[in-house]
């Protein structure tokens, strides 16, 4: 099975989404928002406040930003990579561009979703996650950390039924236990935010860290469906899930969910 080169910003759209962090009692916690149960994307899922980015979000002007990073601090990819653009040149020239017109989107979907104002500079920029080819819907979307605001949360009611503040870990506890629906890239989020004992260590490892680029490729492993990124043996075949070799991969045939990465 051979990977489709074509550059997936080509054919997909581009949303953002903001991981809102807060110090709790017992540890930083996450805002999370419950979707509408029977109608839209992701009907019941538990996600990130987020959108597409509309044509309002992109302005002339962005073509002259330079090419790389968007904004200061941040650093080129990591696992998860595949085809990226590796210095200056147009496919980082692109890139750059894009996250100018995510920012946006960004900081107005937080607002339009939850009342809450964010700062576009204060967003630190961790992931680009791309669906899988099967996907009814996709979209090229930005993941940002960032802070929450002070304010009260005044959720959308068209788009959001529910909001709840959890620890990482909780979240995910409570989806293995089928009580919270989470699709792939807010548990992996999740997972990710977990061991940290303030939103300050958190953000700190942030800008640490390498901006991660995950191509979903959805296929199956011997435990049933799973999504395989770069640097997993079966990244571009299935035949190989079960071979020794590198593992970045999420089996999500039952519940408790399996990450592996290596």
């Amino acid at each position: 099975m051979t990977r489709d080169t074509e550059p997936v910003s080509a054919r997909i759209g581009v949303a953002a989404t903001v991981v809102l962090l807060r110090d709790s009692a017992t540890g930083p916690e996450v805002l999370l928002l419950e979707r509408p149960r029977h109608r839209g994307s992701f009907a019941g899922a538990w996600v990130f406040p987020g959108g597409g980015v509309d044509p309002g979000d992109r302005r002339a002007a962005d073509e002259a930003a330079p090419a790389g990073p968007a904004t200061a601090g941040e650093k080129p990819a990591a696992r998860g990579s595949v085809g990226l653009p590796d210095g200056p040149g147009p496919a980082a020239k692109a890139e750059a561009v894009e996250q100018l017109a995510a920012r946006r989107a960004a900081v107005r979907e937080v607002r339009e979703e939850t009342g809450l104002e964010v700062v576009p500079g204060a967003l630190i920029a961790t992931a680009v996650w791309v669906p899988p080819r099967s996907a009814p819907k996709r979209l090229r979307t930005w993941f940002y950390l960032t802070t929450a605001p002070p304010g009260t949360i005044v959720l959308a009611e068209d788009e959001v039924i529910d909001y709840a503040w959890l620890r990482p870990a909780e979240a995910l506890e409570r989806h293995a236990s089928a009580l919270m629906t989470l699709v792939a890239p807010t548990w992996v989020t999740l997972h990710g935010l977990q061991g940290d004992g303030s939103v300050a260590e958190i953000m700190a490892r942030a800008q640490r860290r390498a901006l991660a680029h995950y191509e979903t490729r959805l296929g199956t492993s011997e435990r049933g469906p799973a999504l395989f990124w770069a640097g997993d043996v079966a990244h571009a075949d299935d035949a190989l899930a079960e071979q020794a070799g590198g593992r970045h991969r999420l089996e999500v045939g039952q519940v408790p969910w399996v990450y592996s990465v290596s």
